[in-house]
């Protein structure tokens, strides 16, 4: 029985000797061995860990051997065993999940002396072409180069799958999570599935050239909202985002362009690590309130249908506050947490998309709402200019939650 992993031997007398360990796995091939003589009929068990430099390998002894599993991490494709003699841990990671799990159970049985009911390696060295199981990155670019009937390499990082006429995601793909970077542009998907979210490591996906008309509240939900960093959604079919998109605060790169964008979600200010944004030949009349809280390097809004500002406001404001628009400041100023499990789905919703005055006060649906212009530059550092004429100013809506912020506010309306 073999693993395939990243491995990692760290002596736990280094402390004590004032040394660190490197920090840092290798490839490896680990066996469950078994060795037999005639002085000890019963075989022994060892756990072989072979090298591409050391393909011979080192064995240890596991019979009453182990002094402890770690598989807190399991699922992850990581686990540490900690033996008695040598005093070392052996670290693995990049592991296929379930091949971890059943070569741990293996291991178990032959740490209590038991029989493994399961093929055992012998003692003998590991040949190179085993190692080529640690590819790290593939790229197709062609139908008649995309594996059908065989899986994808499991410690893949980096995969690359365009121009191969794809309309849904291959689930094979969500197996492999060591996955960092996914480029599935230049298809025909329609639909992205949730359990891209359990992707933990994912950092850039590339969805470019597709036929997405949406992009799902489950996966801004999901452990995108702490690993993505880079996402392209340019050439499909997107109208609008949902306002969950701005939990992803780790977005420092997006690109959304050529799509049919009717407006950004109104939290876009959330996206406090972005710093390049694309969103060229849209369908934006303007842009939300929040729009001047972000930071940017870069900003391209080319191409774009913006409205010239209003010259009257529009006023929706109720006297007095009805108690469903009271409640929803109170708990929204106060930060009070809220969600489907104490309050109607809807009225999160509601909560969700509440606007947010000037004053820093927030409103649901009593606001003077207000259009003026905005400078790019006070939000970007490079600014693609906004059409031919040279321009980089762009309409910007304003709210207020009474009327005597819209009088103290009126010069920026001007």
């Amino acid at each position: 029985m073999k693993l395939h992993c990243e491995v990692e031997v760290i002596s736990r007398h280094l402390p004590a000797l004032g040394l660190r360990n490197r920090g840092k796995g290798v490839r490896a091939v680990l066996s469950l061995c078994q060795q037999t003589s005639r002085s000890q009929p019963s075989a022994r068990a060892f756990l072989l860990i072979s090298t591409l430099k050391d393909k011979r390998g080192t064995r240890y002894e596991l019979r009453e051997n182990i002094e402890q599993f770690f598989t807190k991490f399991v699922d992850e494709g990581k686990a540490t065993v900690r033996l008695k003699e040598p005093p070392v841990d052996i670290c693995l990671s990049k592991a296929n999940s379930s091949s971890l799990k059943g070569f741990l159970s293996a291991v178990r049985l032959a740490h209590r002396g038991c029989k493994v009911d399961i093929p055992v390696s012998t003692l003998t060295p590991v040949k190179t072409s085993e190692f080529e199981n640690f590819k790290t990155k593939m790229v197709i670019t062609s139908k008649k180069d995309y594996p059908l009937s065989k899986n994808f390499p499991y410690s893949l990082e980096h995969l690359q799958t365009s121009y191969c006429g794809l309309v849904r995601v291959d689930m094979r793909m969500l197996c492999l999570k060591n996955l960092r970077k996914l480029d599935l542009s230049h298809n025909h998907i329609k639909k992205l599935p949730a359990t891209i979210g359990d992707l933990i490591h994912l950092q850039e996906l590339n969805l470019n050239d597709n036929h997405l008309e949406s992009f799902s509240v489950a996966l801004c939900q999901s452990t995108l909202q702490k690993s993505l960093r880079t996402l392209d959604l340019s050439k499909n079919k997107i109208k609008a985002l949902p306002v969950q998109f701005c939990q992803l605060q780790e977005l420092t790169n997006l690109k959304l362009d050529d799509n049919e964008l009717i407006q950004f979600p109104c939290k876009i200010g959330q996206l406090i690590n972005l710093r390049f944004l694309s969103a060229a030949r849209n369908k934006l009349p303007f842009l939300p309130s929040e729009f001047r809280n972000l930071s940017l390097e870069y900003l391209d809004l080319f191409g774009n249908t913006f409205e010239q500002p209003k010259v009257l406001p529009v006023i929706k404001l109720q006297a007095p506050l009805t108690l469903l628009e009271s409640s929803a400041r109170t708990i929204l100023y106060n930060r009070i947490p809220y969600g489907s499990h104490i309050i109607p789905f809807h009225l999160c919703q509601d909560l969700d998309t509440a606007k947010t005055c000037v004053c820093g006060r927030f409103c649901l649906n009593s606001f003077i709402q207000g259009t003026t212009t905005m400078n790019l530059h006070s939000v970007a550092h490079t600014v693609v200019l906004v059409d031919n004429m040279g321009g980089t100013e762009a309409p910007i809506v304003s709210y207020f939650c009474s009327l005597g912020c819209y009088v103290n506010s009126s010069d920026m309306l001007k």
